[in-house]
């Protein structure tokens, strides 16, 4: 690594999401290769943590230029914070380093990764992007509802770990991902603005995430997608 250029850890945390991981994984192998012209020297690792998987995850996983570990928490938070622990570990240190996360049922954009390291130039310690269903998963009405109610260049600064980065010290600072099973994310961007840290939204690279209504947290997005299609549809 050249002086200067930047450290990257990326955190995916998977549970049994073999339908989903191949399309996340080649749209993060895009984004680091990009990133990489458009910051050279970067030195990016990619965790992939396979809580309790018993699909093809693992295999599927094996594919990709990724570092896969597994562990059996049945915890998000627990997931996320292994993965940022382990990744942290091989780059030798939280020193200067930028932490960005997504999830196994989500597809970054090719500029997602170098977009969040010029707002870290800039001055940020926390990026909270935006993130939207796929369409192909919703009705028509769904889908405009949606546009309808998230204009661009307006984001809302919701925290979606599935869209997230922050520096490393910030992270530390803040006492690292929780051991939740949901709102992991909420809890520890909640805790770096208790420590004045710079949050800047963004709706510039959009994450797009699976519309499915059961996710793999109670209360996760999958809980808002299936709320907000009940409300369109009348139903209950």
């Amino acid at each position: 690594m050249t002086p200067g250029s930047p450290a990257v850890a990326i955190v995916v945390p998977v549970h049994d999401e073999a339908e989903l991981l191949g399309d996340c994984l080649a749209a993060l192998t895009a984004a680091v290769e990009h990133t990489r012209r458009t910051h050279p020297g970067a030195r990016i690792v990619t965790v992939v943590v396979l809580d309790a998987c018993t699909d093809a995850s693992a295999r599927i996983a094996l594919c990709w230029p990724v570092r896969t570990i597994e562990i059996d928490a049945r915890n998000v938070g627990t997931a996320r914070r292994l993965g940022v622990a382990a990744a942290l570990a091989e780059l030798g240190s939280s020193d200067d380093v930028w932490i960005g996360t997504t999830d196994g049922d989500s597809v970054v954009p090719v500029t997602w990764l170098s977009h969040q390291l010029d707002l870290r130039a800039a001055g940020a310690d926390v990026v909270l992007g935006t993130v939207r269903p796929d369409f192909a998963d919703l009705t028509l009405d769904h889908a405009e509802h949606w546009l309808r109610t998230h204009p661009r260049g307006r984001p809302a600064g919701n925290v979606h770990g599935a869209n997230l980065g922050l520096r490393a010290d910030v992270y530390v600072a803040a006492g690292e991902f929780p051991d939740l099973d949901e709102h992991e994310d909420v809890a520890l961007v909640r805790a770096a603005r208790s420590l004045g840290a710079r949050v800047v939204a963004t709706d510039e690279n959009e994450v797009v995430t699976s519309g499915r209504f059961q996710g793999r947290t109670p209360g996760g997005y999958a809980a808002f997608v299936r709320a907000t299609h009940e409300r369109i549809a009348g139903v209950g």
